[in-house]
């Protein structure tokens, strides 16, 4: 059965797909306003700190709450989980507008909304993740986590333009409406299907107690199972390295051209992603999907360690395209593996656990990638600083070949990091040591079709 033929042609396949439209809108939404935000941040304040330290604000609360969040996802139906996901994050964006409408709109306003965005937030990916495992087969995991990927990707593609134009026409505040009814389209998709749902794990009552020591057997899954330990430890070493790009992409593009061409670069690269979640989509991964994940995450180090090596444009434009194309193949490859070797009913927690620490590493990342750029490397890469005659003969000195190093350097760590968890036994043998999960409810999601109430 090809994809078109599965979500389009198949009643669960259909629901993933109605589903999938809903996010997808929502992201393009969503997108949409964080870009607006940050225009709006620079032009009140000027300062990148602040964005730091909002970027904070909207990753920290979540990373608290997952594992509650992980709990009750699998105490609940995986739909509701994800309607309140929604809710509450459409509930911060409307406090945002109404404020900014008001004229009354403040820097702690924007923290306080976007913390409590973040914490609802935390519910989105176990709960969508857990859902998808019900509804859709083993042998589709890879293609729809291209899918959902793919929905990222375009809004991170086109969400700048559209909320530029948007911003200069009609100004900030119609991005807030647009993301709110976007909230609204997700919401209502969601009112509209209903999922199979795997036996709950726990009917006591919610307490706080009860909800960390369900989150604890989530996290003991994972550490009883040393490949699934180090997949989750090399997952979260890499995201860690790979955040640096995203603080010193843009600065290093703008000591070697101008803004106009850096932003085209950005952009071009971006395509990357739409092209690597529509090759997962189709293609969905091969039965070794251990080995697309590794030899994916090695092709996202190399890049990496292209991007700085000479000052030259054009070789960034192709080593960031090429790391961005590889980027879907390593998170769908990681995505399929998680959900056939997770008991659907322990997803929600194990899920939680591991966006936990891949968020966990982003905000340090994001710290210490601006202080190792600007304060300390860039001055010894100056034209005469203490390495310019000798690290400096490879990477090239001036302005921005401190930040060049610098990532570089997180490629090659993601290199070396990539080849010694490969190395491993429990990862060479992972398929035989952690065997897929062969459990009545993952049968009915791929045999007992679940129609959409439309």
């Amino acid at each position: 059965m090809t994809t078109v033929d599965y979500f389009l042609r198949t009643p669960t396949g259909r629901t993933f797909s109605l589903v999938w439209v809903g996010q997808l809108v929502s992201t393009l939404g969503s997108s949409m306003t964080r870009f607006g935000l940050a225009i709006w941040i620079f032009t009140e304040t000027g300062s990148t700190m602040q964005l730091s330290l909002l970027i904070l604000a909207a990753t920290l609360p979540g990373v608290l709450m997952s594992p509650f969040a992980g709990s009750l996802i699998d105490r609940w139906d995986r739909r509701i989980a994800m309607i309140v996901s929604d809710a509450g994050a459409a509930m911060g964006t409307l406090a945002i507008g109404l404020l900014l409408i008001a004229g009354g709109l403040e820097m702690w306003h924007l923290y306080a909304a976007l913390a409590f965005s973040s914490v609802f937030g935390s519910f989105q990916f176990p709960a969508y993740s857990a859902a998808t495992t019900m509804l859709v087969p083993k042998d589709q995991y890879g293609r729809a986590a291209g899918m959902v990927q793919l929905a990222g990707s375009i809004g991170r593609v086109a969400s700048p333009a559209v909320a530029g134009i948007i911003v200069v026409t009609s100004g900030l505040t119609a991005l807030f409406v647009i993301d709110f009814i976007t909230f609204a389209v997700a919401v209502g998709t969601l009112a509209f299907v209903r999922f199979p749902n795997p036996e709950k794990s726990s009917t006591e009552p919610v307490t706080v107690a009860g909800l960390l020591r369900e989150a604890k057997e989530g996290l003991a899954f994972v550490t009883q199972r040393r490949a699934l330990l180090i997949l989750l430890l090399t997952f979260s070493a890499v995201n860690f390295a790979f955040s640096f790009q995203s603080v010193l992409l843009v600065p290093l593009l703008l000591s070697l051209t101008s803004e106009a061409t850096a932003g085209f670069v950005v952009s071009i690269s971006m395509v990357g992603l739409v092209a690597g979640s529509l090759l997962m989509s189709t293609w969905g991964g091969t039965s070794r999907r251990i080995r697309d994940l590794y030899v994916a995450i090695g092709i996202t180090g190399a890049g990496l360690i292209l991007t700085g090596l000479r000052p030259s444009v054009l070789l960034v434009l192709v080593a960031i395209t090429v790391t961005h194309v590889a980027l879907p193949v390593a998170g769908g490859s990681s995505q399929a593996l998680w959900q056939a070797k997770v008991p659907p009913s322990l997803q929600g927690r194990v899920f939680a656990v591991r966006q936990m620490f891949a968020f966990a590493a982003i905000p340090a990342s994001l710290l210490i990638a601006g202080f190792l750029a600007g304060s300390v490397l860039e001055p010894l890469f100056a034209d005469d600083g203490s390495l310019s005659g000798s690290l400096g003969q490879v990477f090239g000195t001036g302005e921005g070949r401190g930040i060049a190093f610098l990532l570089s350097t997180m490629g090659l760590a993601v290199v070396a990091i990539t080849f010694v968890s490969w190395r491993s036994p429990a990862i060479t043998h992972f398929d035989r040591d952690v065997p897929d999960i062969d459990t009545p409810e993952a049968e009915v999601a791929a045999d007992d079709a679940v129609p959409a109430r439309v």
